[in-house]
């Protein structure tokens, strides 16, 4: 299974960067001669981050993360934003695309050890492991691919 996610993981990162960076996006290629059943592309101004605005948002790209089955996300952390200890039931699979993301690890919510991860790292959140996240400074977008259920457990000692 991590040998299908990690291969699976790598094809959706080349996908992401090319669908979140693409030189002719910003270029402002025409595709309508393209043949829609055969592909789509849409670049990241076209996409609505779902959210409230504060904390992180959500942009989901392929699957659906509340149930079960593959799912490709993106996420975007906004400034001063982390989340508490928690834990997911599957392996996560995450790619940085911009930014920094900040990550810590244990049941004690310590956001001064929080470890800096740059842009172009990959990351895998290990199923049931205590972990927290977030950014600091600036936005971090990440595309996170996992198996649905994608549901989060509070793990925080206080």
């Amino acid at each position: 299974m991590r040998r299908l996610l990690t291969r699976t993981n790598r094809a959706a990162f080349v996908g992401a960067c090319f669908f979140a960076l693409s030189p002719a996006m910003a270029a402002g290629v025409d595709y309508s001669t393209l043949d829609p059943k055969a592909i789509a592309i849409k670049s990241l101004a076209d996409i609505q981050w779902k959210g409230n605005g504060r904390g992180a948002q959500q942009i989901v790209l392929a699957g659906d993360p509340s149930k079960p089955g593959l799912y490709v996300i993106l996420i975007k952390w906004n400034p001063g934003s982390n989340s508490r200890p928690h834990f997911h039931p599957n392996d996560r699979f995450i790619t940085v695309l911009s930014g920094t993301w900040w990550v810590g690890s244990g049941r004690k919510y310590d956001p001064d050890s929080m470890k800096p991860v740059p842009a172009g790292s990959l990351v895998t959140h290990f199923a049931n492991q205590v972990h927290y996240d977030g950014a600091k400074d600036g936005e971090a977008i990440l595309q996170i691919v996992g198996m649905g259920p994608a549901t989060a457990t509070s793990a925080e000692d206080k």
